[in-house]
């Protein structure tokens, strides 16, 4: 029997496949459960329609964060901090406080986005990458200058 999963059902198939099981199988569990729905011609077109919804919004997600990073990239943070002898911080510069700067520059990032493997302990110019995306990331400069 043909049928199509509603949710993700282990050892059997995902939300929104279209699969071949077996008469009992169906019609005794996994129907009952809401598990997944007969294999009929509307529930095909209806599940053909939801993932081109589903890749229509991922691509709009993508397009929108390519857009962003292109902003991004030319966006310079600063950061004023106090800083002892040969430009060492007492301190350090750390991702949420990258992060609240760029919401007052106007950029609504989650500090968890910003990829900073360690936090800037000294002044200058550092590049930061800022994963905006699955497959987008951009670059910002982050200048830290003495008090």
């Amino acid at each position: 029997m043909k049928v199509v999963f509603l949710k993700d059902v282990k050892g059997q198939g995902k939300k929104g496949e279209i699969k071949e099981v077996s008469e009992g199988y169906a019609t005794n569990f996994l129907i009952p459960r809401g598990l997944a729905a007969a294999g009929t011609d509307g529930a095909v077109k209806q599940v053909d329609q939801q993932k081109k919804a589903e890749q229509k919004r991922k691509d709009q997600e993508k397009e929108d964060a390519e857009v962003l990073a292109g902003k991004m990239n030319e966006t310079t943070v600063t950061i004023k901090t106090k800083a002892g002898e040969g430009g060492r911080l007492f301190g350090a510069i750390t991702s949420k406080q990258i992060a609240e700067q760029l919401e007052k520059a106007g950029y609504k990032i989650d500090k968890r986005k910003i990829l900073l493997n360690d936090p800037i302990r000294s002044l200058g110019v550092t590049k930061v990458p800022v994963k905006l995306h699955t497959e987008v990331t951009a670059t910002i400069s982050v200048q830290v200058s003495e008090e």
